[in-house]
Formats: C-alpha cells, structure tokens, sequence
C-alpha cells in the first residue's frame, strides 16, 4: 500500500480491502454514509463494494445519470433535496464510486450541501484515477460551458484500487492515457517515452506509471491549489478540449479523452507554428495522437463556435483567449494569448490531417 498526502487528502494506492477504508467506515458507523454512483458503476462496481464492506448495505445510494450531458445543476438539486429528505447532516460521510464525471458531480454536491459534508473518491476509471479525483477540484457545467460552476475542496482521501479498471471497456482507457500523455508533455519525457510505448490493455495497469502521473499532479497542485501559477499548466490540450467537447455536446459528443488529444495536437501545432517546439517533436507528438484520437473534420462554423466557447473559459483574463504551449517534450509555458487566427489554423491543420488519414 503506497499513501500519499496532499492538500489535506490522503492517497492510498492498493487493493480497497487493505487501505484505510475499513478503519475509515468504523469512524462513520454511527453516521449516515451515502454512496453516489453513476448506471456504470452501480451495475459494475456497487456489488464489489457491498460485498466487501458489509456495514455499507445499510447506506443510501444515489444514482446520478451518465454522460456529460448531465452533469449540471438540475440533476445537482434533485440530489440535494434528496439529501434533506434523508435527513443527511454535515458530520455524515459521502462515498463518491465512479468516474471523472462522479467525482466532480459527488464533491461538488458534498461540498455545497449545509455547507460542507466529508466525501472521499473511489474512482474506478483510469482517468479518475490519474486526474479527476485528485487535486480538489469539484464542479458542473452551464450548458456547452464546461466546469463553470465548481468549488476547491479536498476529500478526506482517495481510494486508487486498480482491480476497477477490469471493469472498463477499452474505450474509456484512452479518455485517461490523454491525461497521462499530458503530464509527460509538460513535465517528464521520460515518462511520455514510456507511455508512447502503450500497445495492449494490460500495460493501463500499469500501478507504477499510475502512481508517477498521481505524484506529478499531487506535486503540481499543492505547490499551486487555487491555479495561480504552474496549476495553468495542467490544462494543456484542454482550451481547445474543451471547447470540441462543448461544441459537439448537443450533436454527437466527443470523449473527453477524445477531445484533449486533439487539444494537445492543436496546441503543440501553434507551439510548433511559433517556434517554441521543433518540428521534429512535433510530429512525434501528432503521429502519436493522431494514431489514438481519431482528427475530425471541422467547419468554419463548426470552429467560430468553439471560439466563441474559448472566449467564456473560466481561466481566460481580459477577454482573451490563454494556452499552454509546448516549449519541448516534457516542457511546457502557460498564460500564453492565442489568436483567433491561430486557433483556426490549427483547426485547418486537423481536419486537413482528418483528410489524410481517411
């Protein structure tokens, strides 16, 4: 069992029935404890816990609905007026079993409800694993605005059991290997050579490259909690990322994982079009994420609209548009203006290479 400490939260990696929790559910077991989970992780992981932890079949169980789609305020208040029909009070412990998408949705209700109640995070996918639970960012969205709404708020721990992954189609290992890949771009090549080196299932199980990409954000974080500094960094790939997630919301959704590849692409393309990083890393990079997340073909309105997304980003200042730009691989800078031509270039430069490949 490795632990880890972090902005008041502690990290255990290791199996769940060897951790903390059993010793963490005894301190509630004269307490309401209540366990959000989404349809994935109620029919896949639910069982597994209840199982294992018998003094859990008495919690309450909330079912928040999947998809990006909901994870907005509606679905937030139907949850809170749950809780107070419940009776839950500050001193009851929340339980948050699932994905990026849990997480974000769990912490931020469990932050808000009478002011504060204690959460901690089992995440169950790769990407909740090596981001999304960690750091103590907690939040929804406002329609195509991706996490508009949200609080900094650290669970009392996080649970990093890598026997959920089994229960993960294939898919949602690229939603995390994005984030991976990130935090070697920024950070660690070394860490990037061996992650470009991922060919089979097995090597996303990796506890050794999960616990370096927990320990880059950890160390990331509580250097910067509230983002004022190298936190920036963190969200490499993600201005544009999250603006093909917002666009095609509505339409056909884009994975996040989906998203931030071609973010990153897009943005290691203006680096490399402003002379920060070298051609040669740069088609390293492209021939990489081009391989994994498919490049889509993107119109001119289909563009103008995710403009229009970038310029209500919740890390902009002053009405413009801020990236994080490559310097190399495993170097990176932050608070960097983009153009609109820029961001259309590079919009061009993807669905050009769309054209290629198909």
């Amino acid at each position: 069992m490795t632990s880890i400490s972090s902005l008041g939260s502690v990290i255990e990696i290791g199996a769940l029935t060897e951790s903390s929790f059993p010793v963490l559910l005894n301190d509630y077991s004269n307490y309401n404890i209540v366990i959000v989970v989404d349809e994935n992780t109620h029919d896949s992981c639910l069982d597994y816990l209840i199982t294992n932890f018998p003094s859990l079949d008495q919690a309450e169980i909330i079912l928040l609905p999947c998809g990006e789609e909901n994870k907005v305020m509606e679905v937030c208040m139907q949850v809170w007026n749950a809780f107070s029909e419940y009776g839950f009070g500050r001193g009851d412990l929340v339980i948050n079993l699932g994905g990026g998408i849990v997480t974000d949705m769990g912490g931020f209700i469990a932050s808000l409800f009478k002011r504060g109640m204690n959460f901690v995070n089992i995440p169950t996918t790769l990407l909740g694993m090596v981001d999304a639970s960690i750091g103590g960012k907690n939040g929804i969205d406002t329609g195509p605005y991706k996490n508009q709404l949200g609080v900094i708020s650290n669970p009392k721990f996080i649970f990093i059991d890598t026997s959920f992954l089994d229960t993960l189609p294939e898919k949602e290992f690229y939603n995390g290997y994005a984030e991976m890949l990130k935090y070697g771009l920024i950070k660690d090549v070394a860490l990037f050579d061996v992650l470009k080196g991922f060919k089979k299932e097995s090597d996303f199980h990796r506890v050794d490259i999960i616990e370096k990409c927990i320990r880059i954000k950890v160390a990331i974080t509580d250097e910067d909690p509230y983002e004022k500094g190298d936190r920036k960094l963190l969200n490499f790939g993600h201005t544009i990322g999250h603006a093909v997630e917002g666009c095609f919301l509505a339409i056909s959704p884009v994975d996040h994982g989906h998203a931030v590849g071609l973010g990153m692409c897009a943005e290691a393309y203006i680096s490399m079009r402003r002379g920060l990083l070298n051609k040669e890393d740069f088609q390293t990079i492209q021939a990489l994420l081009g391989k994994i997340y498919p490049c889509l073909d993107f119109s001119d309105k289909d563009i103008e609209n995710m403009i229009t997304l970038m310029y209500n980003d919740k890390k902009n200042e002053s009405g413009k548009i801020f990236s994080v730009l490559l310097e190399g691989i495993g170097s990176a800078t932050y608070h960097n203006e983009l153009s609109e031509k820029e961001i259309f270039d590079s919009f061009h430069h993807l669905s050009m290479l769309s054209t290629s490949l198909n």
